[in-house]
């Protein structure tokens, strides 16, 4: 899975255009945070087909930036304090985080997350969760 970052103008309805592109392009999306910024709404979006959400984006009035990158997805237990352990594991191994989500239970008893390091600690976060490439 890939995060695809959007930086478009903060106006009334752009969510829906953004989210009406990407099911026009069958596009699912796996998880999404998006926030207002002055005059920017910034969407980072989690999706297991960057390139047509890429392609789709690009009718989406008023895009000003667009960026796609790679994440590392674990599975974690799911119970208090797991979230915990993961990213103490990262902080040990001073990795810089940009994003982090919660894309869903897997059952009653494990959880994906997903985090998104800056680019050149990519290699480091997946050495510090054990995921192989």
């Amino acid at each position: 899975m890939k995060e695809i970052t959007v930086i478009v103008e903060n106006r009334i309805g752009t969510l829906a255009n953004i989210a009406e592109a990407l099911g026009g392009a069958g596009v699912n999306i796996e998880a999404i945070s998006a926030y207002g910024q002055g005059t920017n709404a910034i969407f980072r979006m989690v999706t297991k087909d960057p390139t047509s959400a890429k392609k789709a984006m690009d009718r989406v009035p008023g895009v000003k930036e667009m960026s796609v990158a790679d994440i590392v997805v674990v599975k974690m237990p799911n119970r208090p304090g797991e979230l915990g352990k993961i990213t103490r594991k990262l902080a040990n191994r001073k990795v810089d985080l940009e994003s982090v989500y919660i894309l869903g239970k897997t059952n009653h008893d494990f959880t994906e997350v997903a985090v998104k390091p800056v680019e050149e600690h990519l290699q480091l976060a997946k050495d510090a969760l054990g995921v192989k490439d």
